[in-house]
């Protein structure tokens, strides 16, 4: 798959280009990374990229033709039989999730534009922009941010980035957990500063193990994410098992008083 992605500051993606584990994804051409800076293809000797805006405000507002400059050539260079769709970052998009990112970690890729200052000029969204993607309800400088967030998730998701192929099925939200958040985790000493493994993990017994980790995958989106929990139910993914962990009344308890029997360090 190949991203393009159209930037201002090409240079604020390196770092997650060569380290950490998806790495590999990007040094192997699995998922292929292009540049295009707007300001290669502005006018005039400061090749400007924005301008002040009609009605005035504050900030400065990405102008259309640079943009449709780079654009226009970005699809000369990669010459789909399917047009890649034309993603701008911005507070009106959908949310970036678990069912969107494995859709496009199978996808052929996209054409990723960061908008800078207070916004791109309406015209070129309304002209050719296909997809809108916001990261959740916060502002961001750019959309860079949000574009390395995307190529992250996906990259992870390609075979054999991850050292173990199954690892990321169970991650939270992913399906294989019905879109529940993950169980804790806990690695050795087995006592660290009085603090003890759970003697479920500690059993041997890959049944228990797996009921007390389906527990705790309950325990936490019931008390953190309860929206999950209500699509998991609507979908039919709790067992007459779960039902029953989720309704006992020392759960319901926690589930009044959170943190309740936490400790802080």
């Amino acid at each position: 798959m190949r991203f393009d992605i159209i930037t201002l500051f090409p240079e604020l993606f390196a770092p997650l280009l060569s380290n950490g584990i998806t790495r590999r994804a990007f040094e192997a051409g699995l998922v292929e990374v292009h540049f295009w800076n707007p300001r290669d293809h502005a006018e005039g000797n400061y090749r400007r990229v924005d301008d002040r805006s009609f009605g005035g405000g504050p900030g400065m507002v990405m102008m259309a033709e640079p943009l449709f400059k780079c654009v226009t050539a970005i699809r000369a260079d990669r010459q789909d039989e399917i047009r890649a769709p034309l993603v701008l970052f911005s507070p009106i998009g959908c949310v970036l999730n678990h069912s969107a990112v494995e859709t496009w970690s199978q996808s052929a890729g996209a054409v990723l534009l960061c908008g800078r200052y207070e916004g791109v000029d309406q015209r070129f969204i309304d002209q050719y922009v296909d997809q809108q993607i916001s990261l959740g309800d916060f502002v961001l400088s750019g959309g860079e941010i949000a574009a390395m967030a995307l190529l992250d998730a996906v990259a992870r998701l390609q075979p054999g980035v991850l050292n173990d192929a199954g690892s990321h099925q169970l991650d939270s939200f992913n399906p294989a957990l019905d879109g529940l958040l993950d169980s804790p985790h806990y690695t050795r000493p087995e006592d660290w500063h009085g603090r003890k493994v759970p003697a479920e993990l500690m059993s041997g017994h890959h049944a228990h193990i797996e009921r007390w980790r389906r527990e705790q995958s309950l325990r936490l989106t019931a008390l953190h994410r309860p929206d999950l929990l209500v699509q998991a139910r609507l979908l039919g993914h709790l067992s007459p098992q779960d039902e029953t962990f989720l309704t006992q009344e020392r759960f319901n308890s926690e589930l009044t008083n959170p943190g309740t029997d936490s400790k802080k360090l």
